[in-house]
């Protein structure tokens, strides 16, 4: 059965919820064995005051007495301490896990603004398609705008091609330890700077390899998708600049059928959408952040906590006390037996804990990696503008089977996102626009990859009222910004255009 673009995004959207859920269980877990651990510590140092009690004489047992109040003390205080912060940051993930959920509800609600927003734009089809026809510059700018999409296709074909055998031909260079010596210290070029001696090593090096014939190979390796890159950067403006034109075409078209109203509260349903996008990347980004900090807050190693531990295992592991054990040890009775044992019990819980404690945090990073991915494939989705109603997908097992295969490991992000892509297609609205209103896949534009050299995104804002159109070509790269990046979440916007 095929899937909607809103189910599709509710089923992401649950897929993401349960691994946070499941995230914030295994940390929930991890904060309670901080506390079990430091129990432990103290009914060890309980243990080592019996023992004492038995076997030390009363100056002794004073001096070590305080010793271990001490340390016991300070370790207590900084636990506490650390314990507060693991609490804070607990409350404020499960704080940030409501305003997403919130803001889901609230996209939803948005998105059936903009569907009923597009019907009724629908329904006044018919004329605007005669307001189009009928408009002498509209026939000539489409060809023009179509024109400029098939170069600007070619020229990203092109790119990814290079890019592709830059990847693949560049290996060997790239495997060769003494070529990428001497490329990255610029030997050869103006940048190179070194002494005599290392130059004339170098020099002997370069002639070994014959770097000099070599060099040149791999510059126009990587120097031709730079180029290629630029230009086609240069062609997608220009695609974009002649869509503007149309767009305001098509614009006036819609006002003088009626539909002014419509279009603007079409592009307020629209904005509000981006919005609530931009807000969910913000929390989903702080709760990453925290995430990380309560992972790190709850290592073994962590600083706080492996000091506050160390002091009072310190005190417990000083000369006198472990000579006190030996003795005990060397010399039993009943009594230390028993006490002995307990020691050993204790000291093997906190051994079955630690190593409890790393298998969970082993499991925290498969699933904050997972957690990551799904957020990224969300990121693109959304993007892309496969959650619009006419949307739909024809393998239902993208929620399933692929979903949870993704999950287990068995295939990457990039794949699983590959299926999405290629199950996606669109519904067309009305049959007087060549496919219908607002469809990616109905007008002039490409929705093209993230082409930037600078690495940002080529999409338009969800609010724009432009049109959009998807290649068809299956995108594997994530462009999803994170905490830290520049950027903004940037997407392809329903659209009122398309193929009039």
């Amino acid at each position: 059965m095929a899937l909607s673009g809103p189910q599709a995004l509710k089923h992401l959207d649950d897929a993401i919820r349960d691994v946070r859920r499941e995230e914030n269980e295994v940390s929930s877990k991890l904060t309670k064995s901080t506390e079990i651990v430091a129990k432990l510590r103290e009914n060890e140092t309980e243990l080592f005051r019996q023992l004492a009690k038995l076997r030390l004489s009363p100056e002794v047992l004073s001096q070590m007495n305080g010793d271990i109040s001490a340390a016991e003390k300070a370790a207590r205080g900084m636990i506490e301490q650390h314990q507060k912060m693991l609490d804070d940051t607990e409350a404020r993930i499960t704080e940030l896990d409501k305003h997403v959920a919130q803001a889901a509800h609230d996209r939803r609600d948005a998105l059936a603004e903009v569907e009923k927003q597009q019907k009724a734009l629908s329904d006044l089809s018919g004329q605007i398609a005669s307001a189009i026809n009928a408009d002498p510059e509209y026939k000539d700018k489409r060809a023009k705008a179509d024109e400029m999409h098939t170069v600007a296709d070619e020229s990203l074909k092109k790119t990814q091609q290079a890019e592709e055998d830059r990847e693949v031909k560049g290996k060997p260079y790239r495997d060769d330890k003494l070529f990428m010596y001497l490329w990255e210290a610029g030997y050869g070029t103006r940048n190179y700077k070194a002494n005599n001696l290392v130059r004339w090593l170098d020099s002997m090096v370069a002639r070994l390899i014959d770097y000099q014939n070599t060099r040149p190979n791999y510059a126009m390796l990587n120097e031709i998708p730079l180029r290629l890159r630029e230009h086609a950067e240069r062609q997608v403006a220009a695609a974009e600049e002649a869509d503007k034109e149309l767009d305001e075409i098509e614009a006036r078209a819609i006002d003088k059928a009626g539909g002014g109203p419509i279009r603007k509260a079409l592009e307020e349903a629209q904005a509000k959408v981006a919005q609530i996008d931009d807000d969910m990347v913000k929390f989903e980004d702080e709760r990453d952040k925290l995430t990380r900090d309560l992972t790190d807050m709850t290592e073994q190693d962590n600083p706080a906590l492996a000091t506050a531990i160390r002091g009072l295992a310190g005190s417990l592991q000083a000369t006198d006390m472990t000579q006190l054990v030996a003795d005990a040890r060397a010399t039993p009775t009943p009594q230390d037996d028993a006490i002995l044992k307990k020691i050993d019990d204790v000291r093997l819980r906190i051994v079955d804990v630690e190593n409890d404690n790393r298998d969970k945090h082993e499991r925290l990073k498969v699933l904050a990696s997972r957690r990551r991915e799904l957020e990224d494939i969300e990121y693109e989705f959304k993007k892309k503008r496969f959650d619009d109603p006419r949307s739909s997908f024809r393998e239902d097992n993208l929620v399933g089977d692929l979903l949870g295969e993704f999950l287990k490991g068995a295939i990457t992000a990039s794949t699983y996102w590959g299926h999405w892509q290629r199950s996606q297609n669109w519904r067309a609205g009305t049959s007087n626009w060549g496919g219908g209103i607002g469809l990616p896949n109905s007008g002039r534009s490409s929705n093209w990859p993230n082409i930037s050299i600078g690495g940002g995104n080529s999409g338009q804002n969800w609010g724009s009222f432009t049109s959009n159109r998807s290649s068809g070509r299956v995108s594997g790269g994530f462009s999803r910004p994170r905490t830290g990046s520049k950027g903004s979440r940037k997407s392809g916007g329903f659209k009122t255009g398309g193929g009039f």
